[in-house]
């Protein structure tokens, strides 16, 4: 290691333990993740980036939720057992501490700006030029703290004639063409994903940017801006086997992926439910027919190869449907395992907390919650061998932790 090299980690592991003092820290469990130690201020709401912001508290960092004195609008959500702590508030926010502060107050401001200091990434879905009007902008504190990664997640690039414009899910599926493949196939008017999608994906996409930006400020000891825009993640995200021939450049309409598009790809109904079934080989569509008692349709051309079977899997698709509807749900899944056919009950989400991989595996977790009472929620999906994601505290009450944490604040700052 060059002496140049040997400095700079010294300086980096001294500016660390001294950063990581200051740092408050209010969990009643220590953290044992991958990322235990690394400091987050987490300047969002609703969606986007408190999923992004919870998955790096599941794997071990502290969190700091910043909130207006009005607080996360998630947290008026239902269903809920006291205002203000709403079922969808508590699924995204748990691992964090809570500091309410009124940005428009110097005071506060200045506190933000001490616990910047010594953070190690900041997350931030208000609008970027809101952040540089506050003094908060990139440059504003990596002049204050060169180890800063600081993530924007928002709802279309700086760089295009979009930036700046409100953004949720409902406009991100709408815009980014997600709406459109949910009709499409189907002759059907545009409809939106009965999921916040939008939102959740783009926060994944933050969590791994972030990630990869600790791991190269490893080598360099500097951090860096990140921008995540909802808009450009979601099209990129819906394009990926939608592309067709606008891949190969070729002018027309003939994009979007045939077999995903299909009208006839859905649970289909049996004798007395619904099942997901999808024989995808040639053996497995062989299989299939066979025990359907049809056995000649793979002799058909049409669907003799992958190739053929491509362009005409909205007719095969069409039989399954005619066919499955014969038997119950119990009888074709016992002939699909024995036949190596993928398949499996379509299950409500009532179900999931019965199924029996589910229970097996303790993935939904009781919690008391100190003013909530008993709460239901899945663990972290993610295992590690050796540094084990976990569930040190939940969700907090809004401005929970201002007392303790403005209190190390200012004594840090003496």
């Amino acid at each position: 290691m060059s002496d140049t090299s040997s400095q700079r980690t010294a300086s980096t592991t001294e500016t660390s333990a001294s950063a990581q003092a200051q740092w408050p820290n209010e969990s009643r469990h220590r953290a044992t993740g991958p990322l235990a130690g690394v400091r987050v201020l987490d300047m969002t709401a609703v969606g986007m980036g408190p999923y992004c912001t919870q998955t790096l508290g599941d794997f071990g960092a502290d969190v700091i939720k910043v909130e207006s004195p009005e607080g996360d609008v998630f947290r008026h959500a239902t269903p809920c057992i006291n205002q203000g702590m709403g079922a969808p508030f508590l699924q995204l926010n748990r691992n964090k501490q809570s500091l309410v502060l009124n940005l428009k107050e110097a005071q506060d401001l200045l506190y933000l700006r001490q616990l910047a200091k010594s953070a190690d990434v900041l997350v931030y879905n208000v609008r970027p030029q809101s952040m540089r009007k506050l003094g908060l902008g990139f440059e504003d504190l990596q002049a204050i703290n060169q180890r800063l990664i600081y993530c924007g997640v928002y709802g279309f690039s700086e760089a295009g004639p979009y930036a700046g414009r409100p953004a949720f899910d409902d406009i991100i599926q709408a815009m980014s063409g997600l709406a459109d493949l949910q009709g499409r196939g189907r002759q059907e008017p545009p409809a939106y994903v009965t999921s916040i999608m939008a939102d959740k994906i783009t926060g994944l996409s933050a969590l791994s940017a972030i990630l990869a930006a600790l791991f190269e400020r490893e080598k360099s000891g500097l951090g860096q801006a990140i921008e995540i825009p909802m808009f450009e993640t979601m099209v990129a995200f819906n394009l990926l086997e939608h592309m067709g021939g606008a891949t190969f450049d070729q002018p027309g309409d003939n994009m979007a992926y045939a077999r995903a598009v299909s009208p006839h790809r859905k649970p289909y109904r049996t004798a007395d439910g619904y099942i997901g079934l999808l024989p995808y080989t040639s053996a497995q569509w062989q299989r299939f027919f066979e025990i359907a008692g049809r056995p000649e349709v793979m002799r058909d051309p049409k669907f003799a190869t992958p190739e053929e079977r491509a362009k005409h899997v909205g007719e095969l698709y069409e039989m399954l449907e005619s066919i499955v509807v014969k038997r119950s749900s119990a009888q074709w899944l016992a002939l699909f395992e024995a036949n190596d056919i993928p398949a499996a009950y379509a299950n409500t989400l009532e179900d999931l907390q019965q199924d029996p991989h589910l229970v097996a595996t303790h993935f939904f977790q009781k919690h008391d919650h100190p003013t909530e009472g008993k709460i239901v929620m899945t663990k972290p999906a993610t295992t590690f061998s050796r540094t084990p994601a976990s569930v040190r505290s939940l969700a907090p009450n809004l401005g929970e932790h201002n007392k303790t944490i403005l209190k190390k604040t200012a004594n840090s700052s003496d």
